[in-house]
């Protein structure tokens, strides 16, 4: 991959710097799911009618159709415009919507695609389980085929956004005695159905954005069912792909910018006198710096392979172990303003509180380094 960037490819990137510049929302996002609902679908049609959703999506589904390079391109923008988060959008654009534009009918693209480019639907991700968190494979949730539908009976947990979500991707085993990564599949639940009963979770931060989803008989059409009956670990390696890889490109941006605000605060209070201080930010400044040239050399890998591979697990850890470290430093450095903190304010420590969870959620850090043993360096498998 040429990192240079084409002329085209340079005055792209004028474009999206001078519409975002223009059109950021001055107020910020509210903290809270509740909330943020009509916050995150508004600005996400003001993207849409404007031409900034969807910038790799097929344009029949309501894209734009340009290359994946635009599409990071765009996400760096957005985040060094600091724009809002796309919060509830988050599953539906980043890996609900691209695991259907590669693996879903036509049927299901032309009816999806659109309405999660526009804002109109929000999705939610069911993979988790009490029990079976990031190892899928152990999931317990069971459909019984009946006609053409399927029978829904079980529960996921740590569901972001299911109190609000109308749609969700549910991976479940549909093939009575099954086993692992066998008999699985991944089908589009109405969140709305009859037997979903959803209970809220508070997390350490005050937020309340996790879930637990409780499914009694419920029935979804087999209509719904993406890349086949069991054929749902194969799907959702797809879905974890896109989480893990382009996904993380607006984190990374902030999390250089997060370290250059750092530096300039132990500047400013005398603290980069302190050698471990100073290293700290140093090597910070570094591995932001690794994990960008990473990150393009992933994106290259896709270009050429038309999805992502394992190699993403390695931004994905990367991602999100550096930025707990920043986020430590930036605790550390706030000194007495500590003690102004209060649950549900946007501020160093709530950052901070909510990082416990990165190296959790999307496959637990030590999941990330079993695959990257295993499929990158080819490392006898875990048992």
């Amino acid at each position: 991959m040429d990192i240079g960037f084409s002329p085209a490819e340079r005055q792209f990137r004028e474009e999206c710097r001078a519409w975002l510049h223009a059109n950021v929302p001055g107020d910020k996002r509210p903290i809270h799911a509740t909330d943020a609902i009509e916050f995150d679908k508004a600005w996400q049609r003001r993207l849409f009618d404007a031409g900034w959703a969807g910038i790799n999506w097929p344009a029949a589904y309501g894209g734009r159709g340009l290359s994946l390079i635009e599409q990071v391109i765009w996400l760096e923008e957005y985040a060094h415009a600091n724009a809002p988060w796309i919060g509830a959008n988050f599953v539906g654009v980043n890996h609900g919507g691209p695991t259907l534009i590669a693996n879903a009918s036509e049927a299901q693209k032309a009816f999806h695609l659109p309405r999660i480019l526009k804002g109109e639907t929000i999705w939610c991700q069911g993979f988790s389980e009490p029990g079976a968190g990031s190892d899928l494979a152990r999931i317990r949730t069971r459909g019984r085929i009946e006609g053409d539908e399927i029978v829904v009976n079980g529960t996921k947990i740590w569901t972001s956004f299911a109190h609000v979500a109308d749609w969700q991707e549910l991976v479940l085993r549909t093939e009575e005695g099954s086993e692992k990564h066998a008999g699985l599949s991944w089908v589009i639940c109405d969140m709305h159905a009859p037997g979903i009963t959803i209970s809220p979770i508070r997390k350490i931060s005050g937020q309340v954005e996790f879930a637990q989803v409780f499914y009694d008989d419920v029935r979804i059409p087999l209509a719904n069912v993406v890349g086949g009956l069991g054929n749902g670990w194969k799907v959702s390696m797809s879905t974890l792909g896109f989480e893990r890889g382009t996904g993380f490109i607006s984190d990374q941006v902030k999390l250089s910018a997060e370290v250059d605000n750092l530096i300039a605060r132990a500047r400013a209070n005398g603290m980069i006198r302190d050698d471990r201080v100073a290293d700290a930010l140093a090597t910070m400044r570094a591995e932001v710096a690794a994990l960008r040239a990473m990150t393009y050399r992933n994106i290259s890998e896709v270009i050429r392979n038309g999805q992502p591979g394992a190699e993403a697990s390695v931004i994905r850890l990367f991602t999100s172990e550096l930025g707990q470290r920043i986020e430590r430093m930036a605790v550390a450095l706030m000194g007495a303003q500590l003690l102004d903190f209060q649950y549900g304010t946007d501020n160093p420590v709530g950052d901070y509180l909510r990082g416990y969870a990165a190296t959790i959620a999307g496959g637990t850090a030590q999941i990330q380094r079993d695959i990257i043993g295993e499929r990158v360096l080819g490392l006898p498998r875990m048992r």
